[in-house]
């Protein structure tokens, strides 16, 4: 399985047909302040849980707050108890 990629050369120019990195370049500065703002520290273990959140944020961020709130709390209720992420500030560090 294979995914069609495209290029941008920004030395030539900035956007091609619609293609350029702004998405890219947004969702990693918005992980990066996220790790280092709200988290501080990101074990290498849980970073693509880390990455999926902010991928999620990413795509929801103009989604309003209730709408928000009730997406979150009807997929908690309906996902099975997590054995990865239950009880893990007990574990030793």
């Amino acid at each position: 399985m294979g995914y069609h990629v495209d290029r941008v050369n920004h030395s030539e120019i900035y956007s091609d047909h619609g293609k350029n990195t702004n998405w890219v370049e947004s969702y990693f500065s918005r992980l990066r302040r996220m790790v280092q703002g709200q988290h501080h520290h990101v074990s290498p273990q849980y970073l693509y849980q880390y990455a999926n959140h902010a991928a999620w944020l990413e795509d929801n961020r103009r989604t309003d707050n209730g709408t928000l709130t009730q997406i979150v709390v009807s997929n908690s209720m309906a996902a099975p108890i997590s054995r990865q992420w239950k009880g893990y500030w007990q574990r030793a560090a």
